[in-house]
């Protein structure tokens, strides 16, 4: 097999375990929450809380993956997140009590974590060692991806007259089928620390100042980009004028997702990180708040283009960078990273969903988003004002770019 088909098999694999782990275990109850909602006790609140407790799961993950050094354990806990993945996917068919909906959101969280964190590592630690360019936009586009999966899925579900439950067992099956090949391409991580040529994998170990700052700005990313992700059709299904059009605009997210990682990178090798970073949330943040200004169809649809092409970039730009610090154990800064964001993404769409429920909507949840994500960006220029970490980085990918 050629290098250049491996590589493509490689990426397929991370493309795959999204769509399953990011797009059917986690993404697939927004499109299914009005529905949920409609069909079952399942309120305002109660959503929200539903979803914390699956960004609790994501965040446990993201524990494991930060505590473990070992390329041959991680590969076994990807795998095993796959199957898990599927499982409870299956299982929230099965009940609709609080308890065991509670518990198989928290399972598909932690499950999440293997094919965003584990996954990317795994990925990256492979594209190093077998001197291909380490970015992992292709492999993130496999979010954008799955979210337009889930929303074309319960589209055609919905017009079919599935039921709630019904829904969840298709995507169980459809997971299982996408499981196989994101099983079987990616292939088991050789030992640590020395790619083929000889030449010792170096980790570059940044400022404590610059972690803090970066943690920071990446714990206001998470809260802009779980409220959206979490209530964006709800909330454009509960505006009379846009009643029905709520697949539509989780579509045009994927949509605009899926191609923008890839853009990013550009992005990036000419911007550098911080400066792609800080272009990204600058946008999240009119793509976030958007609906609170206008119910129009076409605010709602700008929004969504804003919100897709963006916060996916921000996830991974800020994962290649913390890859590229830590070659030989690339979960070990992403699962630092990725416990700030997960942070946000507890406490967000539980405060936004009680919000909601006092006042009617959920204007003042993407308000407070949106100020969130601007105070991020304001991290983020003080970073790249004064920070050489990025600038290091930003230095030895120009270098691997030309």
């Amino acid at each position: 097999m050629s290098q250049h088909t491996q590589r493509l098999k490689v990426l397929l694999a991370g493309v795959f375990s999204q769509i399953l782990c990011i797009g059917i275990a986690r993404f697939s109850y927004t499109p299914l929450l009005p529905v949920m909602q409609d069909q079952t006790w399942l309120g305002d609140a109660e959503g929200g809380w539903l979803a914390a407790i699956n960004y609790a799961g994501y965040m446990c993950g993201a524990v494991v993956a930060a505590s473990l050094s070992d390329l041959q354990l991680k590969d076994r806990l990807y795998r095993i997140g796959l199957g898990m993945a599927v499982l409870t996917t299956a299982g929230m068919a099965l009940t609709d009590n609080v308890v065991l909906w509670s518990l198989l959101r928290f399972l598909s969280g932690l499950s999440s974590a293997g094919s965003m964190l584990i996954a990317s590592g795994l990925i990256l630690n492979w594209l190093i060692r077998h001197h291909h360019r380490s970015e992992l936009g292709i492999h993130f586009a496999g979010v954008g991806l799955g979210i337009m999966f889930a929303a074309i899925a319960v589209e055609v579900m919905l017009r079919l007259a599935l039921g709630w439950a019904d829904q969840w067992l298709w995507f169980a099956f459809l997971g299982g089928l996408l499981a196989i090949p994101a099983w079987r391409w990616l292939p088991p991580p050789a030992p640590a620390g020395t790619p083929h040529h000889g030449k010792p994998m170096v980790d570059q170990q940044p400022s404590r100042r610059f972690l803090w700052l970066m943690m920071a700005a990446y714990f206001c990313a998470g809260y802009g980009y779980v409220i959206s992700a979490t209530f964006i059709v709800t909330i454009v299904e509960r505006e009379p004028a846009l009643a029905g059009m709520g697949q539509l605009v989780f579509l045009v997210v994927g949509l605009s997702a899926a191609p923008a990682v890839m853009l990013w990178d550009l992005i990036a090798r000419r911007m550098g990180y911080l400066g792609a970073l800080l272009v990204a949330y600058l946008i999240q943040v009119v793509g976030i708040v958007l609906p609170a200004v206008s119910e129009s169809l076409t605010a709602v649809l700008i929004s969504a283009v804003l919100y897709g092409g963006t916060f996916i970039g921000c996830v991974s730009l800020v994962l290649t960078m913390a890859g590229r610090l830590y070659p030989t154990r690339p979960a070990k800064l992403m699962g630092k990273m990725t416990l700030s964001y997960g942070v946000a993404q507890i406490v967000a769409p539980a405060l936004t969903g009680v919000l909601a429920e006092q006042s009617g909507n959920y204007n003042q949840g993407l308000w407070l988003a949106g100020g969130l994500v601007m105070l991020g960006a304001a991290l983020v220029l003080l970073l790249r004002a004064t920070d050489t970490t990025a600038a290091q980085l930003d230095q030895s990918n120009r270098l691997a770019s030309s």
